[in-house]
C-alpha cells in the first residue's frame, strides 16, 4: 500500500503503479465517495451529451419487433419492460 500526500486545494498524486493497475491515463475520471470511513476512488467513463443520444438513437434504429401481432401499444411495451426489470431487480427471473 502507497502512503500518499493530500496537497493544496485537495490534490491527490495517485502512485504510478495504482494508475498503471487501473489503466488511468492523464483526463480520466474517477468517481469519490465516502464509504466506512474511507474514500473509494472508482474509474469512470464519461460520455459527452451528443455522443450518448447518438448511441441511443443507433440502439432505437436497431431495435426491430418481432412478437405476436397486433403489436402491443408503447405503455404496455413500457409496462411489460417495468415488470420485467422488476423482476430481475428482486430475483424472481
Amino acid at each position: 500500500m502507497a502512503l500518499v500526500r493530500l496537497l493544496r486545494g485537495g490534490q491527490v498524486t495517485l502512485p504510478a503503479e495504482t494508475r498503471k493497475a487501473l489503466r488511468l491515463a492523464e483526463g480520466d475520471y474517477l468517481e469519490a465517495e465516502v464509504a466506512d470511513g474511507a474514500v473509494r476512488l472508482r474509474p469512470v467513463t464519461v460520455v459527452g451529451r451528443a455522443a450518448a443520444w447518438r448511441g441511443i438513437r443507433e440502439a432505437r434504429a436497431a431495435v426491430r419487433y418481432i412478437g405476436p401481432e397486433p403489436r402491443p401499444s408503447p405503455e404496455e411495451e413500457e409496462r411489460w419492460i417495468f415488470d420485467v426489470l422488476a423482476e430481475e431487480r428482486d430475483g424472481r427471473a
